[in-house]
């Protein structure tokens, strides 16, 4: 990627280089020069100076200098548009940039790659940001990200190169949302990612009932088919509208700052693991309600009793506002 960015600059280096090699061949050759009076006098035709020359030019030797200005004028008219392109254009800005976001990336680690920032991408990107989750964004079409304001890292090229999917650092991310309109093109990736990191957790989104079984075969962990879940969405408001609103505060809609949070037991400081909601005591302490505990061995369990032991391998599924999680997290983490 780099060197395609500095392909122009190479070869115009090259063309000088070799008008350089031109020029002191032709006048040691033609007019019998020095090697130091070749190069002297090759630099001021190239240069189009005008300082005299080392001695007159016999009849070969100016018939070799006009060609040879005639040559360089066109050399140098193509090295002065490729240097203006590279510092007055922003090309070199761009490549700096490029060079920056490699060393970052090879740096990052359990972050999240998104395939694809279009409607669902892009929305699943400012959730992630919202909670301070590192996110990688692979998206061939430049003009949804230009015109994006979210500040991402991102991969201009097709998700479904396995280079891309390597450059994005699949074998260190924890978790990748492949959102591309084609399913077959996310049943690819699925797979791809699934090659480079069998323990990634893979979200894969579909628009076709058969593409969803082909998907999960595939190894993707979740599958998400907007179309279905929107017509859900909008007939739950008429039937249970205030559930859906209850909901959409959980989920951040709206101004409310209530949200719900997940911490495993490994999270917990020593002191606070293997004790009871009770001997916790998380809502006087710290505001935010226990509302649910995601057992290894019973599955889910919603409004758990007081007693129930937070073992090992659980989860807790915490509910409150913004300071009352930070609370909790200076509590018990």
């Amino acid at each position: 990627m780099i060197y395609s960015r500095l392909r122009k600059f190479f070869f115009a280096a090259g063309l000088l280089l070799i008008s350089l090699v031109v020029g002191v061949t032709g006048f040691i050759i033609i007019e019998d020069y020095k090697f130091l009076d070749s190069v002297y006098m090759t630099l001021i035709t190239m240069s189009t100076v005008g300082f005299h020359e080392v001695h007159p030019l016999g009849e070969d030797g100016k018939i070799f200098v006009v060609f040879y200005i005639m040559f360089n004028i066109g050399v140098l008219a193509y090295v002065v548009s490729i240097v203006t392109t590279y510092v007055f254009e922003g090309e070199l800005n761009k490549i700096y940039k490029h060079i920056m976001f490699d060393w970052q990336v090879k740096k990052i680690k359990n972050h999240v790659i998104v395939c694809g920032y279009g409607r669902n991408g892009s929305r699943a990107c400012r959730e992630l940001q919202k909670m301070k989750t590192p996110v990688i964004v692979i998206e061939k079409n430049t003009s949804s990200l230009e015109s994006s304001s979210d500040d991402l890292p991102a991969i201009h090229g097709d998700a479904t190169l396995d280079e891309n999917l390597i450059k994005a650092g699949i074998e260190r991310a924890k978790a990748l949302i492949t959102s591309l309109p084609h399913d077959a093109d996310n049943v690819f990736i699925t797979m791809s990612a699934k090659e480079h990191n069998p323990d990634i957790m893979v979200i894969a989104r579909a628009s076709d009932d058969k593409s969803e079984q082909k998907l999960h075969r595939a190894g993707a962990d979740r599958v998400v088919m907007p179309d279905i879940l929107g017509g859900i969405h909008m007939a739950s408001l008429i039937t249970k509208p205030y559930v859906i609103e209850f909901l959409e505060i959980l989920n951040g809609v709206g101004d409310s700052d209530l949200r719900l949070e997940e911490f495993s037991f490994s999270q917990l400081k020593p002191d606070y693991q293997n004790k009871s909601i009770r001997e916790l005591d998380i809502r006087k302490n710290t505001g935010a309600t226990v509302v649910g505990i995601k057992d290894d061995e019973r599955g889910f369990l919603f409004g758990p009793n007081v007693d129930t032991v937070i073992g090992s391998d659980d989860i807790l599924i915490i509910l409150g506002s913004d300071t009352s999680l930070d609370k909790f997290k200076h509590y018990c983490l």
